[in-house]
């Protein structure tokens, strides 16, 4: 089965915090920039074909590009999902959730970008 993409991007509430979370406007907005809590309603990206709808809660992050992944784990059905972070998504609620210091990320984040020939994070080039 070929991977398809279905574009929405549209304003809502979220289910978990309770906060107003506005469109991306340049791609789908798939969870809450706040509390960093999506819902599992996807099968593909957009298609809205789960039944799940579990809490889709962080449990780690990855580079990808020059950005992150989100990795996420549903608290009802325990599948493993990734998005990509938006750049207004609060780094510093991912980094409290995930349970990495800010200052361990910041250090592991500089050394691997100044010293490191690869994009992966957290490897101090090995």
């Amino acid at each position: 089965m070929q991977k398809r993409f279905t574009m929405i991007d549209e304003n809502f509430i979220c289910d978990y915090c309770g906060k107003e979370v506005s469109k991306l406007n340049y791609t789908a907005r798939d969870h809450c920039p706040y509390c960093l809590a999506s819902k599992h309603v996807d099968i593909m990206p957009g298609d809205r074909e789960e039944s799940c709808h579990g809490k889709l809660i962080p449990i780690e992050m990855e580079k990808y590009k020059d950005t992150y992944k989100i990795v996420y784990k549903c608290d009802k059905c325990h599948t493993i999902k990734k998005n990509i972070m938006a750049k207004d998504d609060d780094l510093d609620e991912l980094l409290k959730i995930i349970n990495i210091d800010r200052w361990f990320y910041d250090t592991i984040f500089y050394y691997n970008r100044n010293y490191c020939s690869n994009d992966a994070i957290f490897n101090m080039c090995i």
